[in-house]
């Protein structure tokens, strides 16, 4: 596989993991990462065009397998082609979510005069909201109700992708974060539920990426950043947007029994000290 630097090594060759959103800008990492340290690394997304380069970074431990993560039946049959490549999956990272524009109002708070023309609250799509939980939500609980019943007995990991969000609601983008405070509840939950089986589930809250999904929230075409990203970076004592690698060594450390086995039920923000800081 091409050259990737870890800022650790742990030895993962036991394990078979399953990244979802595997073509995505932080999934595709992860599973670079993943593979890097030994792992048997299926990557999954709804576009085969996006994860066979992910699959191909990784090497021969890698396969790329498209699938639907909001559809149980599509989930169904990557399990099986993953059982068949790889054998039974024990560790899960559950990355498929994201917004939409219907379910995103145009200013930061109600006015009572504001225009018509304006998409408020109250101008937000139904199947907008829908479509922001079943990608979040949804896919969490599908993916964990088909790849989890392989560790039952053997045990394994689960970890989540969180957000900011789920800590403090952000403005502008009220299903998103209603959905992301659900990812966070539905990790406490199962961590509990599955910790007899030797499962263990965490999160990862990470603070603020530059996505493909919110380049252009965050910079205008000229590349200057919007007063979106004033405001972010104002409230971030770190004074700099994340980076993959910021990511990669809470990754490891959870995915590992060795270093964090007795972990679990926990949602970990690695945002640059955003969630601490108050503004004062």
């Amino acid at each position: 596989m091409s050259e990737y630097k870890l800022p650790f090594n742990v030895d993962l060759t036991d394990r078979v993991a399953v990244v979802t959103a595997a073509g995505g800008v932080l999934m595709s990492e992860f599973a670079k990462a993943l593979g890097k340290s030994g792992a048997k690394v299926a990557v999954l997304g709804p576009h085969m065009s996006n994860l066979i380069p992910v699959a191909g970074a990784i090497g021969d431990n890698a396969i790329a397998v498209e699938a639907d993560c909001t559809d149980k039946n599509s989930l169904l049959a990557a399990r099986d082609v993953i059982h068949e490549r790889l054998g039974k999956v024990n560790l899960l990272i559950n990355g498929a979510g994201g917004n939409s524009p219907r379910a995103t109002t145009q200013n930061e708070t109600m006015s009572p005069d504001m225009s018509d023309e304006i998409k408020s609250f109250f101008s937000l799509e139904e199947d907008g909201l829908a479509s922001v939980f079943n990608l979040n939500i949804m896919s969490a609980f599908l993916t964990t109700q088909v790849f989890a019943e392989d560790m039952i007995g053997t045990g394994g990991g689960i970890i989540n992708i969180s957000s900011m969000n789920a800590f403090r609601p952000l403005t502008k983008i009220p299903a998103y974060s209603a959905a992301k405070a659900g990812v966070s509840n539905f990790t406490q939950w199962m961590a509990v539920h599955f910790a007899p089986c030797g499962i263990r589930v965490n999160a990862i809250a990470p603070g603020f990426f530059v996505t493909k999904q919110n380049r252009e929230l965050l910079f205008r075409s000229d590349g200057t950043p919007t007063a979106r990203t004033e405001k972010i970076l104002a409230a971030t004592p770190q004074k700099r947007f994340g980076e993959v690698s910021d990511l990669i060594g809470t990754l490891l450390w959870l995915a590992d029994d060795g270093a964090s086995g007795f972990v679990t039920g926990t949602v970990i923000p690695v945002d640059g000290g955003f969630s601490a800081y108050s503004g004062v």
